[in-house]
């Protein structure tokens, strides 16, 4: 089958209007066999959904924050502008332009946007970006990429000037598997997911050297001999051999992680064969690069757990969550996932407690999971048909308000934009 670029630089040559391969039908269907009550599950939800145009005109956006004094809308596109969407439409002037900073190619640019949990009364916005190589970032590596806090006005719809600062500096070595995003945690952390690095190697299971291949946890409203941040006591590898940052580790490119009632959820671009999404776990090793999903990646047998005298053993996490890559014999199947949020939208009662996610490709569906009984098994995933004019054709990102709605920020009827779930027309 031919895709219309390559799943492994999926940023790479995405535009809007691009032709969209065909990655399979929109009929509801599971990804392997399940039982009867995680059958009747799959069952409960809905056959089809809709989608409600909030915010058009964009060429790629990436991430998106609510804001929690107003009817404001944050949404980041990859050149590096962050647009205002008020009741009245969309601003002319963007809250930040970081184009003249931000460089894009590959799949660099403005990867990821948090606000603070309390920015109703501080005012900062974090942003994750590529930047060209700093003067600290190995000779042999593409780009450092730069976590940064900036200060917005008081009345939320511009930065002040001169406001930014430089969290943390994560030195990249590829333009691809660059990972990005940003959430603050129940706990008020901010977790980051940062990619392996590049290449069917990468970073994943090294946790002394560098930051690649994990989602980190730490606390900016802390200050340390580090600079802008503090590490959070209870990181797990304080105190231990690897460094401190690091909450979870073993991923390939985390895009798009989320939470949801203490949960997290951290969708994991595949090489390969597979494309999974994990719940994360305090000092998770998510297997990358010895397994994709709960397969073996190279070898045809590969262990369970790491070495003994790496970190004492450490078992190797298998997602909740994993679907194939074209051709297969099922509809849920695709080439890069994208993560997405639980469904806690009072108006789609049907998708309530359902993970709601879906592929780059997404021809015209989503995916949703749900939870089974047991621990230890994978998730039941349906695909779901969008019935709306418009249908999307590609998924960049996932957001969700303060009501527990879900949106999409994809590509539909040649344009790009923010997209509400709603129920089906």
């Amino acid at each position: 089958m031919n895709l219309p670029f390559s799943r492994r630089r999926f940023l790479a040559g995405a535009a809007v209007g691009a032709a969209t391969g065909v990655v399979g039908t929109a009929s509801r269907s599971v990804a392997a066999a399940v039982d009867t009550n995680e059958s009747d599950a799959i069952a409960a939800l809905p056959d089809a959904v809709g989608i409600e145009t909030v915010v058009d005109g964009l060429a790629f956006p990436l991430a998106v924050a609510f804001a929690p004094d107003a009817d404001r809308r944050y949404v980041a596109e990859r050149d590096g502008r962050i647009w205002v969407h008020e009741s009245d439409g969309l601003r002319d002037e963007p809250l930040l332009d970081l184009r003249e900073t931000v460089i894009t190619g590959g799949e660099r640019g403005l990867l990821g946007m948090a606000i603070h949990p309390d920015f109703a009364e501080n005012r900062r916005l974090f942003v994750h970006y590529s930047a060209p190589r700093r003067s600290d970032t190995p000779r042999e590596f593409d780009h450092t990429g730069i976590l940064a806090t900036f200060e917005a006005t008081d009345d939320g719809t511009g930065v002040r000037s001169d406001s930014e600062r430089v969290v943390l500096e994560i030195p990249q070595p590829a333009d691809f598997h660059n990972g990005g995003d940003l959430a603050f945690g129940p706990d008020d952390y901010l977790y980051a997911g940062i990619g392996a690095g590049g290449g069917g190697g990468g970073g994943g299971q090294d946790v002394t050297t560098d930051l690649l291949g994990s989602v980190i946890r730490i606390d900016v409203d802390g200050r340390s001999a580090a600079g802008e941040y503090a590490v959070p006591d209870d990181n797990p590898l304080v105190g231990r051999d690897g460094l401190d940052e690091y909450y979870a580790w073993g991923f390939r490119n985390p895009w798009r992680l989320s939470f949801d009632d203490g949960d997290c959820f951290v969708a994991d671009v595949g090489e390969s064969d597979y494309e999974e999404v994990n719940l994360l776990e305090k000092g998770g090793n998510y297997g990358w690069n010895v397994k994709e999903g709960s397969h073996c990646f190279r070898e045809e047998d590969c262990p369970d757990e790491t070495a003994t005298d790496v970190r004492g053993g450490e078992r190797f996490r298998d997602p909740i969550i994993e679907y194939p890559h074209p051709p297969a014999e099922t509809d849920v199947s695709g080439v890069s996932v994208i993560g997405g949020y639980v469904s806690r939208d009072s108006e789609l009662p049907a998708l309530e407690g359902a993970y709601v996610f879906g592929d780059l490709v997404a021809d015209g569906r989503l995916f949703a999971a749900t939870r089974p009984d047991g621990d230890d098994e994978l998730w039941p995933t349906t695909a779901i048909e969008i019935d709306s004019k418009g249908t999307l054709e590609r998924l960049f990102s996932f957001g969700r308000d303060d009501d527990g709605a879900v949106y999409a920020l994809g590509t539909a009827t040649d344009t790009g934009g923010l997209f509400r779930i709603v129920p089906a027309t």
